[in-house]
């Protein structure tokens, strides 16, 4: 048991908390409220009602409450909410059941009580903000309807699937015609873009029925978009669902393969306004970029004076980067929306433009903005200005009585309790609501006793929000050095670097599992370390071997350390192939040497340009905090050389 783990344990003890002990088995009470749990799933009332009542006042006693309450919304009985909002007032569970009822008085049009509940509910979901809409719309005299429908109309243009309250609003804009052709074909094609096909016919039914896409034919388009071209008329153009599902068929085409679809697109092109043709120069652009191909600067060019979306202005400015065309990368960051271009990404960009051209006292004021950011970004801003990165003073640790405060929270001890018990989605919820409006001092409080619970993440998560005072041996753990650091030095591997890569991936948390299946600390996939394993003579592994500590360390360090000799050894190259895999990561090189700088923000995928960034950055502060001094990100990030002819190294690596 570690220092920190006793001290927390101390206060715990003394305020009757024992359930903290990390990795216990459950007690005859957790398993009751496991049982609880189990029947809530199962809608067993009766079953839940005695369990709670065996309960007793558990720590966990206000979850199998609210539990029975929200089954009994679900048969549309109030009886008990509000005693439950009274009792429980301010936490998270309030706050929820809170929004579980408004639901239910929104479906059932009690518009009276729904106002009057609704001040007292701090974070409204989006369904929840249209009963809100829908409430005042109610009552509205000519004046404030048309004030609700104008906060209202945004919502149509969201690229996303609407929830089912917010329909009526939608049929109001409708009826009084505040949405026109042109505005029902634009949410029409975000959401094909995104190839929510239903959605996107859902919202075509305002269309007249003539021009409502046929569902087989969308499907149809949307796997075999070339097959729609060579089966199109010659008159196909004549009506606006003809020139749309070509547009449609376009921008598939474009997302596999952007050469041929230019191609094709050339030969139609005449026949679509000025404004489509700058749509699909401006999809097609994109796609190239995200490509690296050359095609993609002369490309978004072809868009014109067509408005482009954000995402497809950054892969604008990204394909500058590539091409180091530094006047490009000025324009493209300057036609952003002022919200997007003040980003600390583009600010930076923004920056380096500026200085390329001489411009050094504006770029100097851009990095100024930026500088002393803990992230990717402000590192390299600190360093343009001839900063190095270190780490900031240490606030004073938490006192005793911080920390029982800490101790004391009902929302930390439930949210413990429940990560305990593998509850880990409703135990991080509970944490999260819990820091709201904490300053500094509770932060740092809140960060070291979960520290104490040996629940890293939380203590990462919690020390991060810190704005004046920090503690960046909270922000950057570094538990299991005893175990770590051994593996790390026998591959001669950099323990900053490795330990920036864990906590990116895992937290730290030892049972780790991700959507696609990888494990443990370093998130190892199934067959990544069955490979490994074979490879290093491993003795003794099994899969179910995976997740514990010493071999999941073993397996992903020996992976990063082949990686890492496969691709130069760049540090930036094998954090993009231990994310995205090692084609990738060669693909990704230029034909010219690049910044590595560059090479991470031209990643195509969004999820491993952010997690390299990310990594690369919390090495810097591992590696100041390990060694006690201050560190270059830029020296780190280096340069990314093309790739060598004939070099197959690392080609057999999963």
């Amino acid at each position: 048991m570690n220092n920190g783990f006793t001290r927390i344990a101390n206060i715990a003890a003394a305020l009757g908390l024992l359930w903290l002990a990390p990795h216990a088995a459950a007690t005859p009470a957790e398993e009751r409220f496991l049982h609880a749990r189990d029947a809530y799933k199962a809608g067993e009332r009766v079953r839940l009602a005695r369990l709670a009542e065996a309960l007793g006042d558990h720590e966990l006693r206000p979850w199998v409450d609210y539990w029975r309450l929200r089954l009994k919304l679900e048969d549309s009985e109030t009886e008990g909410v509000a005693d439950f909002l009274e009792r429980e007032k301010g936490s998270y569970l309030a706050e929820k059941l809170r929004g579980d009822w408004l639901r239910l008085l929104g479906k059932r049009g009690q518009w009276e009580t729904f106002e009057k509940e609704l001040p007292a509910l701090a974070m409204p979901e989006p369904d929840i903000a249209c009963h809100a809409l829908q409430a005042r719309l109610v009552r509205a005299d000519a004046v404030a309807r048309e004030a609700v429908l104008l906060e209202a109309r945004p919502l149509w243009f969201a690229a996303v699937e609407l929830p089912e309250a917010c329909a009526p609003l939608m049929d109001a804009l409708v009826v009084d015609k505040r949405l026109d052709a042109d505005d029902i074909w634009e949410r029409v094609r975000r959401l094909l873009e995104m190839k929510k096909l239903r959605e996107a016919r859902a919202a075509a039914r305002y269309l007249p029925d003539t021009q409502i896409p046929d569902a087989r034919t969308l499907e149809a388009i949307a796997d075999k978009p070339a097959r729609h071209f060579a089966r199109l008329g010659g008159n196909f153009a004549a009506t606006r669902l003809g020139r749309e599902m070509a547009l449609f068929a376009m921008q598939r085409m474009a997302r596999q393969d952007p050469l041929p679809a230019a191609t094709q697109w050339r030969e139609i092109e005449k026949k679509f306004s000025e404004a489509d043709r700058g749509y699909v120069w401006g999809h097609l652009a994109q796609q190239a970029a995200m490509r690296h191909l050359p095609e993609a600067l002369d490309w978004f060019d072809l868009a014109g004076t067509t408005p482009l979306f954000e995402d497809q202005l950054a892969w604008k400015t990204r394909a500058a980067l590539r091409a180091l065309d530094w006047a490009r990368v000025r324009q493209a960051v300057e036609q952003m929306p002022p919200r997007m271009a003040a980003e600390p990404v583009w600010s930076y960009w923004l920056g380096r433009a500026l200085a390329a051209q001489g411009s050094h006292e504006s770029a100097n004021a851009l990095f100024q903005k930026i500088a002393g950011q803990p992230n990717f970004y402000g590192n390299l801003a600190d360093e343009e200005l001839g900063r190095v990165i270190g780490v900031p003073p240490r606030a004073v640790p938490p006192s005793r009585d911080e920390l029982a405060v800490a101790a004391a929270r009902p929302g930390f001890r439930r949210a413990l309790a429940l990560i305990r018990l593998d509850m880990r989605v409703e135990g991080v919820r509970e944490w999260v609501w819990t820091l709201r409006g904490l300053d500094d001092r509770q932060l740092l409080a809140a960060a070291d006793f979960a520290r104490g619970a040996e629940v890293w993440d939380r203590a990462i998560n919690t020390a991060d929000r810190t704005t004046l005072q920090h503690d960046y041996s909270l922000r950057y753990l570094a538990p299991f050095r005893e175990r770590v650091e051994p593996k790390t030095r026998e591959l001669a591997l950099d323990h900053g670097w490795v330990y920036g890569l864990m906590r990116q991936e895992s937290r730290f948390i030892q049972r780790a599992k991700s959507s696609v299946g990888a494990q443990g600390l370093m998130q190892v996939m199934p067959a990544t370390a069955k490979w490994v394993a074979k490879k290093i003579g491993l003795a003794g592994y099994h899969p179910g071997k995976v997740t514990e500590m010493d071999t999941n360390v073993t397996l992903g360090t020996n992976y990063l350390k082949m990686v890492l000799a496969s691709l130069d050894n760049h540090p930036v190259l094998a954090s993009a192939a231990y994310n995205a895999g090692p084609g990738r990561a060669r693909r990704w090189r230029a034909d010219h040497p690049i910044e590595g700088a560059i090479y991470a923000e031209t990643i195509p995928f969004s999820e491993t340009r952010d997690y390299v960034k990310k990594v690369m950055s919390n090495a810097v502060y591992y590696t100041a905090l390990f060694e006690g001094k201050p560190q270059s990100l830029k020296s780190r990030l280096g340069v990314v050389q093309p790739a060598r002819g004939g070099d197959t190294r690392g080609e057999d690596l999963p």
